[in-house]
């Protein structure tokens, strides 16, 4: 057997922020785990203690990281600064701690010192934002805030009567529908949990078991690495649910393997990044936005993880299927066995890991609560990892993975802290319900138009914001319009959370392609363009089960999720091929348009589409019928 491709030596990451991990970023992460754990286990306190709390933790960690981080031209503040936003940081949120009876008494009546406070919040928090993300949603919440501010000089349904600056951040820092509103909750007590589970099972060593199994089961396929990445990236969805942490732990060693077997620096990384992107679908875990959607929707979140099942598996069966034709078009070698690791010798090393991935679905079955089965899935990460000596998690290693944990939440965290202000903002203005009133009217009626409209609504303003972010601002602003014109609330809130995802490959600033850019050596934006064509076929996925929500299993028996799943399945290897231009063999033009028509014919959820698309397909498979004397190449193919 090969050896492992992953190397357990755990040592402490540097923050997001810049700069290796210091002591005091050591103590505040522990600080922030410890904090986590204890309430996953006793219980929340009020949100008003807890979110700030929360977030107080996250603005020291980027400001102590800044701190350290090398100032000067275009690295942000200086040190001094930084050390002034530290400070004010901690007085906001501290004062939000300390007299929180005090603020719910006076029912949002705002003192001057809370006033200021308030504009001291938004400051430090729009800068740490800018620091963990980038600009995008900065400028999208500073655009909110004029809208707030200026919203009254707008004519017709696009302005509202108006609001001081008192009001404003009275409804930000102090209202529960602001800052310290329900994103801000859900990664104050879901999201922080199952990144720190993520962290300690990436410090056992369970993301190497994964990869191991993924590359021996695909490895002796054409375009076994690239298959690799696509399996790999979907176990590994399972346990970060963000398509940057995916890229960064799988990307590691997927793409340099892509590369060895023949794959361009482009092509590798853009496979890595469409393959990342998805593990924010994939259950048990999925990403932020899935336990955003429970909150939000009031829908349990083992639904949720059971009605993302189908969608997940039609995603990676289609870009396992755009990998195996982009293979056959370049002609890609097979891998020789010596260098693959063995599933089974990969299980025996590694496979008591995992267990705690099946505590954690046991506990949620069991109908205790995600922070619950959490906590006891880190228990049961920890026990495990003693099993072998390889795989302890030794003190250097715990604190390894608290860093880790602590930078992984920085982004979310501040990402859903400011998309507070922009739902702040429109519960204040009752600018969602006239968004949702726009997108009916500009479809005129239309489903298809309005998913049209959503989707590009998702994929713009989640240019540049982490899939959380992108969902909460379409979810809050459209998802009622799908609603309204007849879609299922949870495939209509699925829908959302889908396109944003796929705004993490969506060029020109895709979070996913950039981080893959990192490891491949390549252009991000080259990369996110091959992204998107490598993806294609997945953008029409969740067309499919808002049409027919018996793919996600809303009203239906089993029989019928099976043939949604199978159709949604099938429409997506035709759209596949028709972007490909290989199925069995090189497709001319005329083929082509027939596999795109075979998608759209099973896209609806009426029998006879279906049929008509099925026949229509054996009937192009049928002209097909000499492929197997064909040669996997044809002159020219790229």
């Amino acid at each position: 057997m090969a050896e492992s491709n992953v190397d357990f030596a755990a040592t402490v990451p540097p923050p997001a922020t810049g700069g290796p991990a210091g002591p005091v970023t050591i103590v505040l992460a522990l600080v922030l785990a410890a904090f986590s754990l204890y309430t996953a286990f006793y219980g929340v306190f009020p949100d008003m203690i807890q979110r700030p709390a929360h977030l107080g933790l996250v603005l020291a960690l980027v400001f102590v990281g800044a701190m350290r981080a090398p100032s000067g031209p275009g690295r942000g503040p200086g040190r001094w600064i930084a050390a002034l936003l530290l400070v004010a940081s901690v007085v906001a949120m501290g004062y939000h701690v300390l007299f929180h009876d005090e603020i719910a008494a006076r029912f949002g009546e705002m003192t001057r010192a809370e006033f200021v406070l308030g504009i001291v919040t938004l400051v430090v928090l729009l800068e740490a934002t800018r620091r963990t993300i980038g600009l995008a949603i900065v400028i999208l919440a500073l655009l909110f805030l004029l809208y707030a501010y200026f919203g009254d000089l707008l004519p017709g349904l696009a302005g509202h009567r108006g609001y001081s600056i008192e009001r404003i951040v009275a409804q930000l820092y102090l209202g529960g529908s602001g800052v310290f509103g329900t994103p801000l909750g859900v990664s104050a007590t879901f999201v922080i949990l199952i990144v720190l589970f993520g962290a300690v099972l990436e410090h056992t060593g369970a993301s190497g078991t994964l990869m191991d199994i993924a590359t021996g089961m695909t490895g002796r396929m054409r375009g076994g690495p690239a298959k690799a990445a696509v399996v790999g990236s979907s176990l590994m969805g399972m346990i970060s649910g963000t398509a940057v942490a995916n890229v960064l732990t799988t990307g590691t060693i997927s793409i340099p393997l892509m590369r060895r077997n023949g794959y361009d620096a482009r092509t590798a990384g853009a496979v890595e990044a469409v393959a990342s992107t998805g593990g924010q679908l994939m259950p048990p875990v999925m990403g932020a936005a899935a336990f955003l959607m429970a909150d939000i929707t009031e829908i349990d979140y083992l639904d949720i993880a059971a009605a993302a099942v189908v969608p997940a598996l039609v995603y990676y069966a289609v870009l396992f299927a755009v990998v195996h034709f982009e293979a056959l078009k370049r002609d890609i070698s097979v891998l020789d066995r010596n260098d693959l690791p063995s599933v089974g010798g990969a299980l025996l090393q590694g496979g008591h890991l995992l267990l705690s991935m099946v505590v954690f679905v046991w506990l949620l079955i069991g109908g205790y609560s995600v922070m619950y089965a959490s906590f006891w899935a880190i228990v049961a990460a920890f026990g495990l990892g003693f099993v072998r000596r390889a795989t302890w998690l030794t003190p250097r290693r715990i604190v390894a993975a608290a860093v880790a944990g602590a930078d992984a939440i920085l982004p979310v965290a501040t990402a859903c802290a400011t998309a507070g202000i922009i739902i702040g903002v429109i519960t204040l203005t009752g600018l969602g319900l006239k968004f949702s009133s726009l997108v009916v009217t500009l479809s005129g009626g239309s489903l298809f138009v309005a998913l049209l409209l959503t989707m590009a609504a998702s994929l713009v303003l989640g240019m540049g914001l982490p899939t959380a972010a992108a969902y909460i601002l379409v979810a809050t602003l459209v998802a009622p319009a799908l609603v309204e014109l007849g879609v299922n609330l949870l495939a209509a809130h699925l829908f959302v959370f889908y396109a944003a995802m796929l705004s993490s490959i969506t060029p020109p600033v895709a979070l996913a392609a950039y981080a893959a850019a990192g490891i491949a050596q390549a252009n991000p934006v080259g990369i996110a363009v091959q992204a998107c064509r490598f993806g294609a076929a997945a953008f029409v996925v969740p067309y499919f089960f808002a049409y027919n929500p018996a793919m996600l299993g809303v009203g239906a028996s089993a029989p019928a999720v099976i043939i949604a799943g199978v159709t949604a399945v099938v429409g997506g290897l035709a759209l596949a091929a028709a972007l490909q231009g290989w199925l069995l063999r090189r497709l001319g033009w005329f083929e082509r348009v027939g596999y795109v028509v075979v998608a759209g014919l099973l896209i609806s959820s009426t029998w006879q589409t279906d049929l008509t698309g099925i026949v229509l397909l054996a009937s192009l498979l049928w002209m097909q019928r000499g492929a197997a004397q064909a040669p996997l190449r044809s002159p020219g193919a790229s």
